[in-house]
Formats: C-alpha cells, structure tokens, sequence
C-alpha cells in the first residue's frame, strides 16, 4: 500500500556516510555508496531508500528498506525484516518468482538507527496508487488484450508462488499457519489499529466471517500477502519484479487471489464514484479464478467470504491511514468511526449480500 508517509526526517549526505560505512564493514574497505535518495512516494510499511554500491570493480543499483521510527505513526505494530528478506529470496530462488535479489539482512539498529535489509533495484513500469491506475494512465490507456495479458502474468504469479512446496523449516519465520491464525492476528491488528475509537463497521465484518466460515479452508501455501498488481514491476506488460512482502503468510491460496481482485475493485469503485469509467472488464472475479484454475488446476473456494475478507483486512489498513493523518492534522476526527474506511460503501454491500 503507499501513500506520501512521514517515515525519516534524516539528511540524506548523513545517511550516505552511515551506508558507505555499514557497507565497508560488509564488503570491504573500498566500498562506497552514491546517489544516495528517496523515493518521491515511501510506502506505508517502511522506509525506503536507493542508492548505488560500488566495491571490488562492481556496481550495483540497491534499494534499502528501513524499519520505521515510532514517531511516523507506524500502519503497522510490528516489522519483521527478517521474515520479509528470506520469504523474498525463497520466493526467488525455489519459486521462480521475479523478486528482487536479496543481498543483506541487518538486524543491528545502531548503524542506520534501526533493522534493515538491502535487495538489488529493479528498473519496470508500476501501475500507480497515487493516483489510481484506474483514473488513467498507461494501464488504463493500454489495447484491452494487453490488459489481460498483464492480469493473466499477474495471476501466474500467484499460481507459481502456490504451487511450490516449502519445507516447515523454511516457513517458520512466518509463525503458526492457516485461516484461523491468520483471522486472529487480523482481529489483534484491528485491536491495535483502532486506537481510542471502535469501529463497528469492521467489527460487524468480523461477525459476518464468523457466521460464513468456510467448511474446508482447503490447504495452505506460501501467500505473498500484499498480493495485487501495484506491488508488482512490468516491462511490456510482462511482470519483472515482485515487491513489498511484509504480509507474507501461510494459508489458503484465496487468501491471495483475494486480495489481488478486492485491490482492484476498490479502485475501480473510488474511480466510479467520480464518474470516471475506470477498469470495469479487469480482474474481475470470474476471469481470474478462471485462470488460476487453468495454471494450478485448482479450484478456488469459497470467495465471497475471501472477497469480505479482504475488504475488512484493508479496512483496518484504511482505519490506520485515516488516524496517521487526524494525527498529523491533515484532516480532522470524523463524527462516525465508521467514516474512518475509505470504502465503507463496499463492506455495507458485502455485509447486505
């Protein structure tokens, strides 16, 4: 997810000299680091930061990703870099999966200020949140069956990710798996998220999966979690580069195509909503589980609750977002806590059937 975030007050030639330093203690003493910057958009889950590595006669374009300061008023409780850094390079190396290549862990805060991991840049086309691919764009200005090759690449993703079996050791830096633990560090997020106010919309969607549980969740897999086309690199439509792993999970294969359909439609409806056409014939349920089905030969289940699912888990996200900025005094405190999320329309229609 991204928005313009307040993560890093600190100069940037600072930062410069604290890398080049944490770099020669890695690789060497002729190390160093230029062009040294952040992006124009951080994202809301960490800091970012490019720069170029030089050592040993090699030059290498990187992208740092950095714990936040408690003082940006996190979205999230918790950031394990740890975790997003080695489900990033098994998702590479024994799926396939065009993540970026991951080259350093640091757990130590002391020489940045905080844990952070390092990966090689990748250079590609990213459909845009800010504003919204769907409002215009390259995407939504592309021949429709270069849309769909790019929706059907998207979802091979999915499937390839999926289909690949990991070892219990080897997940086990995303802690306990299936529906239930997921729906229960959702619960304990949204617990965290809400802050002073309860919101009962969400809460109402907490119910409802309740009362619509699925009979068979069906077996779990390695999901990307942040699985949607704004976390992913093209060049000529064709997927380059898979990005911002933080929501990596163990679960149920709906888990993802969920969220990738639910991402679209709820810029779809923002995009409606101003009268706008939009993307009404892209990712449209039926056409990615259609797909799915014919690349994994499995059958997704169960969708309307995966689909209601996903509205609430970026409710809670949406929620969150909304206090940063009450926080920051971009906007003031709603009269309804249920005004808090953005798509409040949506999840009243998902609650009604």
């Amino acid at each position: 997810m991204s928005e313009q975030m307040r993560t890093s007050t600190r100069d940037l030639e600072e930062l410069r000299e604290q890398v080049s330093g944490w770099l020669r203690g890695r690789v060497g003493t002729d190390a160093a680091v230029s062009e040294l910057s952040r992006p124009l958009s951080n994202g809301m889950s960490s800091e970012t930061l490019f720069f170029t590595a030089t050592w040993g006669g090699a030059r290498t374009r990187c992208v740092a990703r950095l714990a936040p300061a408690e003082e940006a008023v996190p979205v999230f409780p918790s950031y394990d870099l740890r975790a997003q850094f080695e489900i990033m390079r098994l998702a590479r190396e024994k799926a396939g999966i065009p993540a970026p290549r991951a080259l350093w862990f640091e757990p130590d805060p002391r020489p940045l200020g905080t844990p952070f991991f390092v990966m090689e840049r990748a250079d590609g086309e990213v459909p845009p949140d800010v504003m919204p691919y769907t409002f215009g764009g390259w995407l939504c200005d592309a021949a429709p069956e270069d849309q769909r090759r790019l929706q059907d690449a998207a979802v091979g993703i999915l499937a390839a990710l999926h289909e690949t079996r990991f070892t219990p050791e080897e997940l086990s830096v995303l802690g306990a798996g299936g529906l239930r633990a997921h729906v229960d560090r959702q619960r304990a997020y949204y617990e965290w998220a809400h802050g002073e106010r309860r919101i009962p919309l969400l809460e109402r969607a907490f119910h409802w999966l309740e009362a619509h549980w699925p009979a068979d969740p069906g077996p779990d897999v390695l999901c990307w979690g942040d699985a949607r086309i704004g976390n992913l690199m093209f060049q000529d439509f064709a997927p380059v580069a898979v990005l911002d792993w933080e929501m990596a999970a163990v679960g149920p294969r709906e888990l993802d195509l969920s969220w990738m359909i639910f991402l679209h439609r709820f810029f779809q409806d923002l995009t409606v909503a101003l009268e706008l056409p939009g993307m009404p014939g892209f990712m449209r349920r039926e056409d990615v589980c259609s797909k799915y089905r014919e690349l994994s030969g499995y059958e997704p289940r169960d969708m309307d609750f995966y689909e209601m699912y996903a509205a609430l888990r970026h409710g809670i996200i949406m929620a969150r977002v909304w206090q940063r900025r009450i926080h920051f005094g971009e906007q003031p405190v709603p009269d309804d806590p249920d005004d808090l999320v953005l798509h409040r329309a949506t999840i009243e229609q998902l609650l009604k059937g």
